[in-house]
């Protein structure tokens, strides 16, 4: 019941695929044809009449062959989303293998049918209407071609076997057409690709390409796969000229070890490719068989079949070739990063290969990792490592030492994995160059017993960069940790920071102080009058007299005099210095540029400090029970109100003096330096390693420059209150002067008010000391006063010069404030007007 319903089935299938074709030839919005209709019922005759007939093709029954013929020719005509379709649809159809026999007929019909429509005429509206041309079926030896008859094709019996006499006339056509033989022109093409000339396929030096000789007649179909094939041979030339060139020519510095490597990995698939060309000249000793002979042999080699045999040699040939042109000038860590570009394929096939052969190559740049990493290692003997080490004094390792080689960094390697790289080895080599440390050994064998004894023993590469990562980010964890452990805890950076901190930014009070007093009068002096050897005795007396001498004695040990160079005129006070001896390993963080900042701040706050000194001292000459009024009784009424103006004027400037100094003095010490520590402070205890440590140090001396007024950007401002503390200092000479005027006019007054009992006694002693020093006594009460009343307006007018002057200086520097770029800048101008009046004094500001 079951084989009656299958025979039913079958002319229904056949009858709908006729249906089909057809209605694909009509014209679009047509209506589908009549199955009654003539038309129809000649197509469906026919189809059923090739079906039933015992017509047999020339080729081999190979369904996976006709599948991949199909396959090329729709990609070859730009239609790959078919082939792939095609692809799709033939597994499923192969794995039909119970429901479905004789699968390569199926195909080959189907292909049949799609090359006769192919081959149709436009005009043609009923494909079976016409007989299609089947060049590519041929008869059994027992049939032969009748005739057409209303589209059938009628077959009768051929006796004289006609077939193999067909056969034989198209060989000796074939010899009369070709001039030399198929096997010649493959055993030719084998000698091309192994670089070798055959009888008729030359090299052309001139194009770098194999050619047929052109005295040589073939079909032009068979001399384009001559050439075709032959392009194999050319690519071969030019990598194996590469090998040679460069393992044998060149000296090994000029390659380098990833070259080395390079050229082994392609040696190793180029002995794969002589395999198969073994293989191949086996299987070209054997005859091509004829047309009627295609069963006979299957072990011979033609040129479509040897095109087959090298179609995957030759993607890998030519991509060889590829990388040979790239890296023909490039080295190291350039050429694998090359090569790596050219791994990202999406060809499964061309990134194994790319894969396998990048393995290879990166193995040497790989273990130069793994040694800098772990060891501090660096064994770049051809230049080829993306980290470039150069001799430097200790103090420069770290900043010189080592950089980044950016041309030899592979592009699988990114820049933060690189940067991370270079800071581990740079950690190793200060830790055992400039700490003289040797516990990142254990540390560098925890980060490898970590990650793997895989990574330990270098046995990562290529394609690894997860373990890379790891292995690096461990040995950086573990190897910073104990080089910041050092620092602090051995080198005790912190403490050395605050011994900065209080002698260089003079933040211990008690000592800078005692500092200014001893060794002023001897900074008063000319400076090249000026003893380093006395001042450095001065240093240690200030430093036991104050709490100093209870620091650490290898800190105070640091701390040094140092007399920057002078000019003539110059005093004591403009080239005296504090200098704090930074040694292996902290002048790594302390270097020459860093203390020159430094030394560059004390000078400003030394300058600061002396001129609060200078007001300090001024003040305590103009204490009140320094003048008693009763001393000025016997002066004339105008002359005593003269002084008494005169020292309110000068009192009242040094109220705005002090006060300008005082809030200056406290925005530098607080909000300047104590902030800009504290801040440090916090970024020194969450440092992570070296780098971040110079950082954070780094940002606090560069706020201590910009807060300072110190910085490229207010060095107007900077100026002009250089200016201003000069003109301080040249008020406290006046106001000293003033003082010693005053406190001579109440000597004289008293020497005048000696007792009658030895008047005549003392007006003689008078009298000779007026005429030995011009006193004022000498001229009398009206002389004395004449003399005072001209010493005051003299002192009145030097210093209503100086308040002028002073008041346009503070004008001009507060109006700066303002449009300071810093904002701590800004509020220092809040401090010192808070009440306003300075913008009330001038609106402009």
């Amino acid at each position: 019941m079951e084989e009656e319903e299958d025979q039913q089935k079958l002319p229904d299938l056949v009858k709908d695929l006729v249906l089909r074709l057809l209605s694909q030839n009509l014209p679009p919005n047509s209506p589908p044809p009549n199955p009654n209709s003539p038309q129809f019922q000649n197509s469906l005759r026919y189809a059923l009449r090739i079906l039933s007939s015992r017509l047999t093709p020339s080729v081999a029954p190979d369904a996976a062959a006709i599948a991949d013929t199909i396959k090329r020719r729709l990609a070859t005509h730009g239609r790959s989303a078919e082939a792939l379709s095609f692809a799709d649809l033939y597994t499923k159809f192969a794995s039909k293998a119970q429901s479905v026999n004789n699968k390569w007929a199926v195909i080959y019909l189907l292909k049949i049918i799609s090359e006769d429509r192919h081959n149709a005429t436009a005009n043609t509206t009923n494909h079976f209407h016409s007989p299609p041309l089947l060049p590519n079926l041929a008869f059994n030896d027992s049939t032969t071609a009748k005739g057409w008859n209303n589209g059938v094709l009628l077959v009768s019996k051929d006796p004289e076997n006609r077939r193999d006499i067909a056969f034989r006339e198209f060989v000796n056509l074939v010899r009369e057409e070709n001039e030399v033989s198929e096997e010649v022109l493959v055993r030719d093409v084998l000698y091309a690709c192994q670089g070798v000339d055959g009888r008729y396929v030359k090299f052309q030096s001139e194009n770098n390409r194999y050619v047929l000789l052109d005295s040589v007649r073939v079909p032009r179909a068979t001399s384009s796969m001559v050439h075709k094939l032959c392009e194999l041979g050319s690519l071969f030339k030019k990598v194996t000229g590469y090998i040679w060139q460069s393992m044998d020519r060149f000296p090994a510095e000029d390659v380098g070890t990833v070259g080395q490597a390079f050229c082994s990995a392609l040696q190793d698939e180029l002995s794969e490719y002589y395999k198969l060309l073994a293989v191949l000249e086996a299987q070209s000793s054997n005859p091509i068989p004829l047309v009627s002979e295609s069963a006979s042999s299957g072990n011979y080699l033609s040129l479509r079949r040897l095109s087959v045999w090298l179609a995957e040699p030759m993607v890998k040939m030519r991509l060889m070739a590829d990388l040979v042109d790239k890296c023909r000038v490039l080295r190291g860590g350039a050429m694998a990063g090359a090569i790596h570009l050219h791994a990202q394929h999406g060809d499964p096939l061309v990134h194994e290969f790319m894969k396998r052969l990048l393995q290879r190559v990166c193995s040497s740049l790989f273990e130069m990792v793994r040694r800098w990493v772990l060891e501090g290692e660096l064994e770049d003997i051809f230049s080829e490592f993306f980290i470039v080490g150069q001799p430097v004094k200790a103090e420069s390792l770290w900043r010189e030492g080592y950089r980044l080689h950016d041309a030899m960094l592979p592009s699988f390697i990114s820049p933060s994995l690189a940067q991370r790289i270079l800071r581990t080895g740079k950690s190793i080599n200060f830790l055992r160059v400039c700490c003289e440390d040797r516990g990142w050994a254990d540390a560098a064998s925890e980060a490898a017993t970590d990650t793997g004894a895989t990574a330990r023993r270098g046995g990562f590469g290529y394609g690894e960069t997860d373990t890379l990562e790891s292995l690096v980010d461990e040995a950086a964890k573990r190897i910073d940790k104990h080089l910041l452990d050092v620092i602090f805890r051995r080198y005790k950076f912190k403490e050395h920071c605050l011994a900065i901190k209080r002698y260089l930014l003079l933040g211990q009070g008690d000592f800078v102080q005692y500092l200014m007093d001893i060794v002023g009068p001897e900074l008063s002096e000319p400076a090249n009058t000026i003893s380093s050897f006395k001042l450095s005795g001065l240093l240690e007396t200030a430093i036991r007299a104050s709490n100093a001498q209870y620091d650490d004695p290898d800190i105070l040990d640091r701390l040094r005099v140092k007399m920057m160079p002078h000019e003539s005129g110059d005093r004591g006070w403009d080239v005296f210095s504090l200098e704090y001896d930074a040694r292996v390993p902290l002048d790594t963080v302390f270097t020459e540029s860093v203390m020159a900042r430094y030394l560059k701040i004390f000078n400003f706050l030394w300058k600061l400090r002396r001129v609060e000194h200078a007001l300090t001292g001024a003040w305590k000459t103009m204490k009140p029970n320094c003048i008693t009024s009763n001393s000025f009784t016997r002066l004339q009424q105008a002359v005593k109100m003269q002084l008494v103006s005169t020292l309110r004027r000068c009192q009242v400037l040094w109220v705005e003096i002090n006060h300008f100094i005082s809030n200056l003095q406290y925005y530098i010490m607080f909000e300047v330096l104590e902030i800009s520590w504290s801040n440090f402070l916090s970024e020194m205890e969450v440092a992570k390693d070296l780098d971040d440590l110079l950082a954070a140090h780094e940002k606090y001396l560069h706020s201590i420059v910009e807060k300072s007024l110190l910085g490229d950007l207010s060095q107007s401002l900077y100026k002009s209150l250089f200016v201003i503390f000069d003109l301080i200092l040249r008020f406290r000479s006046r106001a000293d002067r003033l003082y010693e005027g005053i406190h001579e006019l109440q000597a004289r007054i008293m020497e005048s008010s000696l007792s009658s009992r030895d008047q005549n006694k003392s007006r003689k002693q008078l009298n000779d000391k007026s005429a030995e020093q011009g006193s004022w006594i000498a001229d009398g009460r009206k002389a004395l006063s004449q003399r005072a009343g001209e010493f005051l307006r003299n002192m009145g007018q030097d210093l209503d010069a100086i308040a002028k002057e002073y008041s346009s200086l503070q004008e001009g520097f507060i109006s700066q404030l303002p449009v300071q770029q810093h904002v701590d800048l800004k509020f220092l101008f809040f401090r010192l007007d808070f009440n306003e009046f300075y913008r009330r004094l001038c609106p402009s500001i």
